[in-house]
């Protein structure tokens, strides 16, 4: 398989190149800056220059032909509302209307628990923020595309051991970014999972055997 990452250089998505690659696949990991490459490099993805806000349709379907899948884990990351709304909100359509142009349907969305947060008084910004993922979701859920999103709790960076909660409606918890990349893997190698929200936590279920256990319409252990 080989698939394109936007937000190679992320948390989760460096865990997610290394899972790829250490399992046989390929990745080719977009990035902005010319610091990102030489990361995403070392995470086993071939690095490739791109941009959610400067770069058109054309452009971005043009880096995605030729993979098998998309996954999506870009953010502004608090740099504020205009960057937010850029590459979280319109940057997520570009990078959906270009999969769909460059023939690749399979698309996975790193998304947002609806509860992450929530308590902690974070201001408008965060506010707006949570309004563009959730307006970034119900686009590509309107697609024809064959996507999957995936809503984790609060992301940690302690060591994952790839077992996680998954379903269309958990508890809120928190999730290591080892085990969300874990779970995202899963996802891409159980293609009968598919048009699906999915919240994730840490939890007690194989990541593979719960990607499994979605695709059949039954709850994971």
């Amino acid at each position: 398989m080989k698939v394109f990452q936007i937000g190679a250089a992320g948390g989760v998505g460096s865990r997610l190149a290394r899972l790829l690659t250490q399992h046989g696949d390929a990745s080719t990991g977009m990035h902005r800056r010319p610091d990102q490459a030489e990361p995403i490099r070392a995470a086993g993805a071939d690095p490739v220059q791109g941009d959610l806000i400067l770069d058109t349709v054309d452009d971005l379907a043009e880096k995605i032909r030729g993979h098998d899948a998309v996954v999506f884990s870009a953010g502004a990351h608090g740099t504020g509302r205009d960057q937010t709304t850029l590459i979280d909100g319109t940057g997520l359509e570009k990078a959906a209307a270009a999969a769909a142009a460059a023939g690749v349907a399979r698309f996975v969305l790193v998304s947002v628990f609806p509860e992450a947060a929530r308590e902690g008084g974070l201001g408008e910004g965060f506010e707006h923020y949570m309004r563009v993922k959730k307006s970034a979701d119900v686009h590509l859920a309107g697609t024809a595309l064959d996507w999957v999103i995936v809503r984790p709790g609060t992301l940690s960076d302690g060591s994952g051991d790839g077992h996680v909660a998954a379903g269309p409606a958990l508890e809120y918890g928190t999730v290591r970014r080892d085990n969300v990349a874990a779970f995202i893997h899963a996802v891409l190698h159980t293609p009968a999972l598919t048009r699906a929200i999915i919240e994730l936590t840490d939890g007690p279920t194989p990541a593979a055997e719960a990607a499994a256990a979605l695709a059949a319409g039954t709850s994971p252990a």
